[in-house]
Formats: structure tokens, sequence, C-alpha cells
């Protein structure tokens, strides 16, 4: 039975050349993932998320916002109604973050995947005030989907 009070979501789950692949492919379980972007989506949506490796994460970052590092998560949103986006995560940068804030992989996975998908809707945290909504909107969804507050 469909649970109609969510947004209906199409998905494209792929993963580039990244060490460890197993690892990550534990994490994002694609359930997990439709259940993750569902709960933080506020209309219907068609999302790609791609999981990368440092080169591909950097190059990207680079070219789209002209800083030379890989980051944990890029979001290019197209359209906001139906939500038309990719989230490209870069799998070395969130497996050392995971690790430095001792949380699990699939914890941080979602909230990097919460918070991709909020900027896909419009969602930034450029000014001080709005990072604080954005936060406490992802602190909500995480804990809805039963993690501990990501901050």
């Amino acid at each position: 039975l469909r649970n109609t009070m969510l947004p209906e979501l199409s998905l494209s789950l792929q993963f580039g050349k990244i060490q460890d692949a197993d690892k990550h492919r534990d994490a994002l379980k694609r359930h997990k993932v439709i259940r993750w972007i569902r709960n933080t989506l506020e209309v219907d949506g068609e999302i790609t998320v791609r999981i990368v490796d440092a080169e591909e994460g950097q190059t990207l970052n680079r070219e789209y916002r002209q800083k030379d590092y890989a980051t944990n998560v890029l979001t290019f949103d197209y359209t906001q109604e139906p939500v038309t986006a990719d989230l490209v995560l870069c799998a070395p940068v969130i497996a050392k973050e995971a690790k430095e804030q001792k949380k699990t992989l699939e914890a941080h996975y979602a909230h990097m995947i919460v918070h991709g998908t909020l900027h896909a809707q419009g969602w930034d945290h450029e000014l001080d005030e709005d990072a604080e909504v954005m936060e406490l909107r992802e602190s909500e969804i995480m804990a809805r989907l039963g993690f501990k507050n990501p901050y």
C-alpha cells in the first residue's frame, strides 16, 4: 500500500568507479535512499544520485563552483516543480567525514542526501539565518528517519 502522504520519486542511483564500492553500496540501499529523499521532498521529483571518487568530485566542483577540491555533496537543480536534480556525492569525502564525526557511513550519507535534496528545492545556507533554518529542517527530517541530530 503506497503512502499517499509522501511525494512520488523517480530515482536513478549510480555508482562511479570508487574504492570500497561494496561498503558504499551497503550504506546506500536503494529502498533507503528512496525513503530519505521522499521524506525530504515537498513535491514529486526525479532525482539522480551519483556516487563518485575524489577525482570526479573535484572536477565537477572546479567546473561548476570554481572550487578546486572534492566536496561531500554537489546539487545540480534543474526545476523545482516537479523537482529534477542530480545529487553527486563524493565517496571518499563522505567516508572521511563520517569517521571524523563518529557517525556511521549510512547516517552521513542519509544526512548529505537530505541536505542535497533540500538544496534541490531552493534551500540554501549562504546567510547565517538561512543556515539555521536549513539545519533545523535537516535535523527534523533526520529524526523522523530515525537518525540522531547531524549537527
